[in-house]
Formats: structure tokens, C-alpha cells, sequence
């Protein structure tokens, strides 16, 4: 071969950029080894480093095992690489630790892998020593070490990062063993980088708190002393500000970033968005817009997806469908972003249609996508299309994802299917906090409040965080079995033990348990000592129980506190109207219906859904609209007969309308829950499950009359009212009587 050709061949090698493809490189060794042979550790270095560009692991190792030792620098720095690159960090901070121990300096180009592997890996410790050899050999004035220990310390601030060590024992026993080999090479070179926030690592473990802002402060320490820093290096410390939740901090440093010169891109923009998102405040949000359309960034798809969820948590829906129709591409990102904006401002139906809309255009969801689009599902209470997105998950493998898998439990509950929801929670490989949650609060919603507590106490003994969101579910399923003893001991132990402040949820579920119980004094005690403000609706669950326990005296105290927060409130006035009514004080309720009249109020509309083959069919009191009305109504004066004869009999004294008995007969037998019923029963085979959803709670006498339907037809009813699940079989229902 001719010298020109061996030159040729040492450009290639010297200008990396130019091999576009695995098949070049190879082709490139193949032609190396034909003309050089044999090829020098230098060159063999470079081939080891083109390889390491295209993750040709194997290849990689093959080589770099050819050259003889100690090999060259080059050579271990993309070995260091390729590991790294190809999620292999262990091995690749093992190769590190070789290196060092044959003698060879690691330079510039080997620590952004190795910092990379320590944040993979969790493990601040040793990522904090590596920053110590850093600094023994004068390397943390670089600007991509420096930028690279930056991203170690903002990503491992928080105590959380390191939670998932603990659901892998075997892996947190081979880093604890490299760990001790790294820690015994007795280098000089490695510094206690502990001096440089003046605490040890056992304090920092044991102050979570302490150990995020310690984190955060070493962010900020090591981008103080960088001599130059480019957009990754703010970049980097305003995303780690805007994690730990230090917005003003973060928007501090953004305004320090235009003081120096330096234009903000597009990764920039879409981290701060969030911030405005957080506190809803549009006015900052479209300021950000106009700097994004002004600078060319408003085609990007990340700046597009963090604009449309601000409008979105601005209520501005419309906005963000405008925002998605002007991308010039939109990946799943962005699909995920608009689903999530009408899912998350209850436009369920739209949710669901971009959804589709979204695999028809042939996007792979994430699996992010599917616990975005469940909630719409649990919603409407779809529990045919939430199946459908069950095996749709199983079919794309994305069954084993965490976020998934709780949204699967939520669904599962939500749609009246609490043995689903349970089967899932259980064959979870891992369960955090969000999964034990959902499941607790499904059994609560289900009346199955033993098996919520028993489920808490078993989140408390696998050592799981308790949140306050937690709290609510087992408040919850105390008030729905009336366990006033053991929701005060949750109440106390809240505050007491995990140093949750009791906030709006938690003090409603402990008044509307107390309220529930009868203890209508002690509930109006409770809720005017409350050191939280409370709302109409926290009142309105006390006027309910009232209510319930005819008592009207304390019913007129509760609705004063009602009104003075807010006079309009409609479903006061409602309960008050069919409190007088039940009590035969037509004249009292007929003042109340004026009063609401006059206001330009209307009550609420009883409303109930049931699925039948994949529809959904909506029914109102009295409804005559469906076109099956006549088949409706045949069935439902049959059933009546029927139950009649079981020993049903109509209960009309909370008819809130002064007309004959035959009247209110025919008022209480065509509430909407019935309808549906009634429909579902001639519309589906003998023995199905009847799944209802009730936007309002089920009355006193629809509850007995769905009893003896039950029993009578010999079907399983589930009814989802706005309070709790209630499954009626056999004459029975869950609840005990007690709602």
C-alpha cells in the first residue's frame, strides 16, 4: 500500500466525525489492520474510541484485551465510555479503578463517564470522592468536569434519589463492595471532598433535610469556582434549583445567566416553565412564550410540551390545543402534554379521543402515556375501555412500569373492580408510596375498611414514607365503617409521629366521620377549632349528616356557617329544602326553593351512567328521552311488582315535594339509578354484573330498593355514588346501611 493510502487512513483516525456509521468503522479497522499491520497501541487506541462513539461494546473490549499493558490513556477513557454509555456503570467504574491502579492519570476526557456512573448509580459518596481526585489533579477548572460534577451533586441532593438502592440488595452489595475497593487504593490523590461543606456523610444521612440544601450548596460551590461556564453550566444549576423546589433561587440565576451574555436556549426556557405552571401565573408563563417565539424556540418540542402544560395548569386549555395544532412535529411528548392538559381540567372524552388520535398517527405511547390517560378512565368509570388499555399495556410491555402499574390499581378501584385493583397491587414487583396509597383508598371507597387499615399497617412495617395524601385514604375508611376510636389514633398519630400538618382533606374526613357517627356536636366543635379556614363543603358533609340524623337544630347552626362563606353555595340550600320537606315543613322548604329562585340558583341535577356494550347511556330522574324508554319503563314497573311482593315498600318521606302519595310513589321509582338499572338489567345476559356511577348520593329508598333487586333478579349491582362504592348482591350491600 502506498504511503498516500496510510495517510489517508491516519486522517480518518485523527477526524473521528467523519466515520457516520458502525459499518465505516469497522470497514476502517479492517483496512488499518490490512495495511499496518501490526497496528501501534495508539492506533489501535483511536479504533478503540470510534468504536466507543458508536457503542460497540463488544468490539471495544476485544481490541483494548489485544494492546498490552499498562494501555494507553485513550484507550481506557472510552472503555470507561462505552460502559457508561451502554448502562454498564458498575463495570465502567471498575475500569476506572484499574486504570488508576496500573498508573495511568486519568485526564479531561475520563470523569464526565465516571461522574455519570456514580449519578446512575446513587451513590454520593463515591462520587464525592471521585471529585476529590478531580481536585488533586487540578482538573475542576475544566468546564465539562466541572459541569459534569455539577449534574452529580444537583441529581443526587435529594434523600429520595437513593430509595431505589433499598428495593435492590444485590445491586447495593456490589457497589458497596467497589465502593470499599476504590476507598482502599490509598492514592494520594484522593482528597475528602466532606472539607468542602464542613459535614461528614453520617450527619448528611441522617438529616435528609440538611443533606438536600448540603447538596444544592455543593452545586453552587463548584460552579463558583469554575473560571469559564457555558448555557449547560446555568443550565444545570437553575434545573437543580427548580427540583428542589428553590424557584426564586432558580429565576435569581436565570437573570444572571442574560446579565452574562449568554442567550438562553431551548432546555433553559422549558425548565423554568414549570415554575409559572406551579404557581399558575400566566402573565410570567406568556412572557416566556413571547421570548420563545421572538428567539425561534417555539417550534421545539420541549418548549412546545412545557408550554402547553402551563396553559393547561392555567385552565387555558384552549391555548395549549393551539400551542399542539402550530408544532411542526409532535413526538409523544407533546401528545402526552395536550392528553394530559384535558385530562387533568376534567375533559376526560377529549383525552380519551387524542389518545386514540394519538396511536392512529402511529406514536408509540410512553409509559407515561398510560397514567396519564387511566384517570380519565377511573373518571367516567369505563371499565371496558380501561381493560382495553390493560391489555394494550401488557401487549407493549409496559406492565412492569411502576407509574403504570398504580394508575392500573386506581383505574381497577375507581371502576368498581376492587379485586382487579388488588390482584395488580399485589403482583407488583415494587410498590411505592402512589400504588399502597391507591389501593388503600380503593378499600376504603369499597367499604372494605379493615382490609385499608391493615393494608397502612402493612405500608408502615415495609418501611414505606407515609405521606399525607395517605392519611386521607385511611381517614376515609374510617368514617365509611365509623371507626371514631381509630381515626382519631391516625389523627394524633399524623401529626405526632411523621410530622404531617393536618391540612383541608384530613380535617373533612374526620368531621364527616363525626357527623356520620352521630356525634353532630362534637363534629361542630371540631371543625370550628380547625386552624385551616374551613370551606362550604367541609360544613355541607356536617349539614348531610344532620340531615341523615333529622336534626334541625343544629342543621339551621350549620347552614349559617355556610352562608358566611358562601352565601351562593346551591347545595346548601338543596339539603335545607329537603330536610323541611322530609319533616313535612312544606311552607319552610317553599321559602328555601324561592330563595334559590331569586338567586338564579338550580339544584344539581341527580344524574347516573351505565356502560352497555362498549356505550356509555346517561339517564336523569324521570327520563323519557331513551330511545329503549318504553322496554325502561315496562322493566322497571315489573321489578316493582316483583320487590313489592319480596316486601319492598316505597319509603317517600324525603320526597322534597308537597303531592299526593301516588305521586311521590312514582317520583322515588324513577330516580336515575333505577333507569339504569333497569336498562342494564334487559340490555346484558342473566347473572351479569350491573356497574352504575351516580353523580349524587344514593337516597334512603333507592338504597333498599336496589337490595331487593339484587336479590330479586339475582344480579351483582355496584354503585358508584359521589361518596363511596356500595355492592349490592343477594339483598345485601357492602356498606352495611351505614353511608
Amino acid at each position: 500500500m502506498s504511503t498516500c493510502y496510510q495517510k489517508s487512513l491516519r486522517a480518518f483516525l485523527e477526524h473521528e466525525s467523519v466515520i457516520k456509521t458502525k459499518h465505516q468503522a469497522k470497514e476502517l479497522h479492517a483496512r488499518l489492520i490490512r495495511t499496518m499491520a501490526p497496528v501501534s497501541a495508539i492506533l489501535n487506541s483511536k479504533i478503540i474510541s470510534i468504536y466507543s462513539n458508536f457503542n460497540l461494546l463488544q468490539d471495544s473490549l476485544t481490541l483494548f484485551n489485544t494492546i498490552d499493558s499498562p494501555q494507553p490513556t485513550k484507550a481506557w477513557k472510552s472503555i470507561i465510555k462505552c460502559y457508561a454509555s451502554s448502562g454498564l456503570f458498575l463495570n465502567s467504574l471498575t475500569s476506572f479503578n484499574e486504570m488508576r491502579s496500573v498508573g495511568r492519570i486519568p485526564d479531561r476526557n475520563v470523569f464526565p463517564s465516571v461522574l455519570k456512573s456514580c449519578v446512575q448509580l446513587r451513590d454520593l459518596r463515591l462520587g464525592e470522592s471521585v471529585h476529590g481526585c478531580v481536585m488533586r489533579l487540578g482538573l475542576d477548572c475544566d468546564l465539562y468536569t466541572g459541569n459534569a460534577l455539577m449534574n452529580m451533586y444537583a441529581k443526587l441532593q435529594l434523600p429520595k434519589a437513593q430509595q431505589p438502592f433499598d428495593e435492590f440488595p444485590e445491586r447495593k452489595k456490589q457497589v458497596g463492595s467497589f465502593r470499599n475497593s476504590w476507598m482502599g487504593i490509598n492514592h494520594p490523590d484522593e482528597v475528602n471532598v466532606h472539607l468542602i461543606s464542613g459535614v461528614g456523610l453520617k450527619d448528611m444521612t441522617e438529616k435528609p433535610i440538611e443533606m438536600e440544601a448540603l447538596g444544592m450548596d455543593t452545586v453552587r460551590k463548584v460552579f463558583q469556582t469554575m473560571p469559564i461556564r457555558d448555557v449547560v453550566s446555568w443550565n444545570t444549576i437553575i434545573q437543580g434549583n427548580v427540583h428542589g423546589g428553590r424557584y426564586k433561587e432558580a429565576l435569581g440565576m436565570l437573570r444572571e445567566m442574560g446579565n452574562s451574555d449568554l442567550m438562553p436556549d431551548s432546555f433553559t426556557l422549558s425548565t423554568v416553565l414549570p415554575i409559572f405552571s406551579k404557581y399558575v401565573d400566566l402573565k410570567k408563563g406568556k412572557e416566556i412564550h413571547g421570548f420563545a417565539i421572538r428567539h425561534g424556540f417555539d417550534g421545539d418540542g420541549f418548549i412546545g410540551s412545557s408550554l402547553i402544560d402551563m396553559y393547561a395548569n392555567c385552565t387555558r386549555v384552549e391555548d395549549s390545543y393551539k400551542l399542539f395544532s402550530l408544532l411542526p412535529q409532535c413526538d409523544a411528548v407533546s401528545w402526552n402534554s395536550i392528553i394530559a392538559a384535558c385530562v387533568q381540567n376534567g375533559r376526560f372524552d377529549e383525552g380519551l379521543e387524542l389518545f386514540r388520535q394519538m396511536l392512529r398517527a402511529d406514536i408509540e405511547p410512553l409509559g407515561h402515556s398510560f397514567s396519564i390517560i387511566m384517570p380519565a378512565c377511573a373518571h367516567l368509570t369505563t371499565l371496558t375501555l380501561g381493560k382495553q388499555l390493560h391489555a394494550y399495556i401488557i401487549r407493549t410491555g409496559n406492565v412492569e412500569n411502576l407509574y403504570v402499574a398504580s394508575s392500573l390499581v386506581d383505574m381497577y378501584a375507581k371502576c368498581g373492580n376492587i379485586k382487579n385493583a388488588w390482584w395488580i397491587f399485589d403482583n407488583m414487583e415494587i410498590q411505592d408510596s402512589v400504588s399502597w396509597t391507591a389501593m388503600i383508598m380503593g378499600y376504603a371507597m369499597h367499604g372494605h375498611a379493615h382490609d385499608a387499615i391493615s393494608l397502612f399497617e402493612e405500608m408502615q412495617m415495609a418501611g414505606v414514607q407515609s405521606n399525607s395524601v395517605v392519611f386521607v385514604a385511611v381517614l376515609t375508611a374510617c368514617s365509611h365503617a365509623g371507626l371514631v376510636n381509630e381515626a382519631w389514633k391516625y389523627f394524633s398519630t399524623m401529626t405526632q409521629n411523621h410530622g404531617i400538618a393536618p391540612e383541608l382533606e384530613h380535617y373533612a374526613a374526620l368531621a364527616d366521620l363525626l357527623g356520620r357517627a352521630g356525634r353532630l356536636q362534637e363534629a361542630y366543635d371540631f371543625i370550628s377549632s380547625m386552624h385551616i379556614k374551613p370551606t362550604g363543603s367541609v360544613w355541607s358533609a356536617l349539614l348531610s349528616a344532620c340531615r341523615v340524623h333529622r336534626n334541625f337544630e343544629m342543621a339551621d347552626k350549620v347552614a349559617k356557617e355556610i352562608f358566611k362563606i358562601d352565601p351562593e353555595y346551591t347545595g346548601a340550600y338543596a339539603l335545607l329544602s329537603n330536610m323541611y320537606g322530609a319533616a313535612g315543613s312544606w311552607k319552610e322548604a317553599q321559602k328555601i326553593r324561592i330563595t334559590m329562585r331569586r338567586k338564579g340558583m338550580k339544584k344539581k341535577p341527580a344524574c347516573s351512567w351505565i356502560e352497555v356494550k362498549n356505550k356509555v347511556h346517561a339517564f336523569v330522574a324521570g327520563d323519557k328521552s331513551h330511545s329503549f324508554y318504553g322496554q325502561i319503563n315496562e322493566a322497571l314497573q315489573d321489578i316493582l311488582e316483583q320487590i313489592e311482593n319480596e316486601g319492598y315498600v316505597p319509603d317517600t318521606s324525603e320526597v322534597p315535594h308537597d303531592v299526593d302519595e301516588e305521586q311521590k310513589r312514582y317520583a322515588v321509582s324513577t330516580h336515575s339509578e333505577r333507569l339504569a338499572i333497569a336498562f342494564g338489567i334487559i340490555s346484558s345476559p342473566a347473572g351479569t354484573t350491573i356497574r352504575v356511577t351516580k353523580n349524587l348520593r344514593v337516597c334512603v329508598d333507592c338504597h333498599t330498593a336496589i337490595k331487593f333487586i339484587s336479590r330479586t333478579m339475582g344480579r351483582e349491582i355496584i354503585v358508584r355514588d359521589n361518596i363511596r362504592f356500595h355492592h349490592f348482591k343477594d339483598g345485601n350491600c357492602s356498606c352495611g346501611d351505614y353511608w
